[in-house]
């Protein structure tokens, strides 16, 4: 399993950033697919969960209805947009795959992450 985050960098408030996960090694369409961040001395944090099919998406209520998880299951990606983004969004965003069968969230594997700073 390989996941592979990019698309994170320095934006100012209230901008946007897309985030992308590209997933190899395994079969991408039977996972359910996350997004988490952690920021310096907290736990890491769900962001966003994604069906295998893509037709049951959770937010956490921070990101709620600023933040957007899609996936394509023919490229083996998986995305998160990010709007109206906020200093308090500053973190490393992390990409997680899991079996799409009960498993536990923070279970499976995970990527190395992008660091998405949010200042003036």
């Amino acid at each position: 399993v390989q996941l592979v985050e990019s698309g994170g960098g320095l934006v100012q408030p209230g901008g946007s950033l897309r985030l992308s996960c590209a997933a190899s090694g395994f079969t991408f369409s039977y996972y359910r697919m996350s997004w988490a961040r952690q920021q310096p001395g907290k736990e890491r944090e769900l962001v966003a969960e994604i069906s295998s099919t893509g037709t049951t998406i959770n937010y956490a209520n921070s990101v709620k209805g600023r933040f957007t998880i899609s996936r394509d299951n023919g490229g083996k990606t998986v995305y998160l947009e990010m709007n109206s983004l906020k200093p308090e969004d500053t973190a490393v965003y992390l990409c997680n795959a899991r079996l799409d069968d009960g498993s536990p969230w923070g279970s499976g594997s995970w990527g190395q992450g992008t660091q998405v700073t949010v200042s003036s």
